[in-house]
C-alpha cells in the first residue's frame, strides 16, 4: 500500500447516501497524533528493525533517492541562533547547543514519505528537569504535502542518531569484536550501545568514561540491566576507554571550537578498531595517516563546508567537517573522506584486513527521521495506535 492510499483510507469516514453518490472530491483531511508513548507502542524503540531501516536509508542515499534541504538537496537542515548579546527585551542569548533548528527531507525506496523534525535546544532545560532537545516531527503525504502524522520525535531521532553507528559497525568492524568502550555515557551512547548490541549480541566486555564517575556508573547499572551478558567496567580517562576496545563510541557535548573538542591519539588505538564518532573530536596526526576515515554520506560534509565560515571544523566539531577543511587546504587527498553508501553498494572496498582502524563519521540526516518515522507511522496505523485529529472537512482557502 503506498502512503498516498494511507492516507486516503485512514482520511476516509462514512458518508450519508448523498454524498456517496456525489463525484464531489472528499477533501477531508485526518492525521494521527503520536505521544511519546504511542511512540514506543508503535515500536520507536525497537532497534534492531531501526538498524534494518538505516540501512536500507544509506543504500537509498547512496542511489540518490532523496532529497534534503538546501540547493544540493544535501543540507542538515535550516538553523537559527541568537546573538550573544540581544538588543531586544525578551530575546534568547546566544549559548553552546542553544539554537532552533528545521530539518526537511524526502526518502524514496519503500518509504516514499516527506518530513520534517523541528527542535529548540537549551541546556538550561536540564536545571528544570527536561532533555536538552525538545523535538518534534511532521511526516506529510509526498504528493499533497497533507499530514499524515505529528509525533513526538525525541525518541525517534535518539535511535535513528543509535542505529547509524550499528550500519556502520555492520560493514566496518571486526565480526569477532568483543569490548566496546564507550567515551560520555549519555543518551547518544546509550542508543549506540543498543545498536552495537542488536548487530552483534556476542559482544560482552563494556568500558565506560565520563566526565563524572557517578554517570559513568549510573550507565555500567542501566547497560548490565539491557545487557545482562556484559561485564562492565568504570575507567577514569580516554585512553583507558579506547585502548584495547575493539569498538569504541565518543560522544562529548562540547562548545564549538577544536580548542574545546577531545582529542584521541593512535597509540591509543587498538589495531582493528572500529570508531564510531557522531560528535566534536580532534585526532593526531598519526591517526590521520594510518586510518580509515568513513562519512555517513560524504555528499552532506561537502554541503555543510559551504555553508559555514572556513575552518569548518571550528564550527562543526565532526570528523568528517576536519577532513573537508585539510582537504580544501590540499594536505591530504580528497578520497581520504570515503562515503559508507558507496561501501555498501561495493563500488568501494570493505575492510581488507584485519588490523585496519575506521574512524566512522556520523552527521546525522533529516533521512533517517523521515525513514524510521515512516516505520513507526505504519506501525501505529497497524496497531491502532495514536490519536486521530482532523485538519479540516473542506478548506477555507482553495
Amino acid at each position: 500500500m503506498t502512503e498516498q492510499s494511507i492516507a486516503l483510507e485512514q482520511n476516509s469516514t462514512a458518508q450519508d447516501s448523498t454524498a456517496q453518490n456525489s463525484t464531489a472530491p472528499n477533501t477531508r483531511i485526518d492525521f494521527i497524533y503520536l505521544n511519546e508513548q504511542d511512540m514506543i507502542a508503535a515500536g520507536v524503540k525497537e532497534m534492531a528493525a531501526c538498524v534494518d531501516a538505516m540501512e536500507e536509508t544509506l543504500r537509498l542515499v547512496g542511489e540518490g533517492d532523496y532529497r534534503m534541504g538546501g540547493p544540493l538537496g544535501n543540507s542538515h537542515g535550516s538553523m537559527m541562533t541568537f546573538p550573544e548579546e540581544p538588543k531586544f527585551e525578551g530575546m534568547p542569548h546566544d549559548a553552546p547547543h542553544r539554537r532552533f533548528m528545521a530539518m526537511p527531507a524526502y526518502l524514496g525506496g519503500s518509504f516514499q514519505t516527506t518530513g520534517c523534525k523541528w527542535y529548540g535546544s537549551n541546556p538550561e532545560n536540564r536545571d528544570a528537569g527536561l532533555p536538552r532537545s525538545i523535538l518534534m516531527f511532521t511526516l506529510s503525504d509526498k504528493d499533497t504535502g497533507a499530514p499524515l502524522a505529528f509525533m513526538s520525535a525525541n525518541l525517534l531521532s535518539a535511535y535513528r542518531t543509535g542505529a547509524i553507528p550499528g550500519v556502520g559497525q555492520r560493514y566496518l568492524a571486526r565480526k569477532d569484536a568483543r569490548t566496546i568502550g564507550v567515551v560520555a555515557p549519555g543518551v547518544m551512547n546509550k542508543t549506540s550501545l543498543e545498536a552495537f548490541m542488536a548487530v552483534n549480541p556476542e559482544l560482552n566486555h563494556l568500558k565506560i568514561q565520563g566526565r563524572t564517575r557517578s554517570r559513568a556508573e549510573d550507565f555500567a547499572v542501566w547497560a548490565k540491566e539491557q545487557f545482562p551478558q556484559l561485564t562492565t567496567e568504570v575507567v577514569d580517562t580516554v585512553e583507558d576507554a579506547v585502548r584495547g576496545s575493539d569498538i569504541v563510541t565518543i560522544a562529548p557535548t562540547t562548545p564549538a571550537g577544536s580548542e574545546n573538542y577531545l582529542k584521541i591519539e593512535r597509540d591509543w588505538v587498538k589495531p582493528g578498531a572500529f570508531i564510531s564518532l557522531p560528535a566534536d573530536i580532534m585526532i593526531d596526526e598519526d591517526l590521520l595517516r594510518e586510518a580509515r576515515h568513513v562519512a555517513d554520506n560524504r555528499d552532506l560534509y561537502e554541503a555543510w563546508h559551504e555553508e559555514v565560515p572556513f575552518p569548518g571544523h571550528e564550527h562543526i566539531g565532526l570528523h568528517g567537517m576536519y577532513l573537508m577543511d585539510r582537504i580544501q587546504e590540499g594536505k591530504i587527498a580528497a578520497a581520504t573522506l570515503e562515503d559508507l553508501p558507496a561501501i555498501m553498494a561495493g563500488k568501494s572496498p570493505g575492510r581488507q584486513h584485519e588490523d585496519e582502524i575506521f574512524l566512522f563519521s556520523v552527521g546525522g540526516m533529516p533521512v533517517e527521521d523521515v525513514a524510521w518515522g515512516t516505520v513507526v507511522y505504519r506501525n501505529a496505523i497497524e496497531r491502532g495506535v495514536g490519536t486521530k485529529l482532523n485538519l479540516w472537512e473542506t478548506p477555507e482557502l482553495r
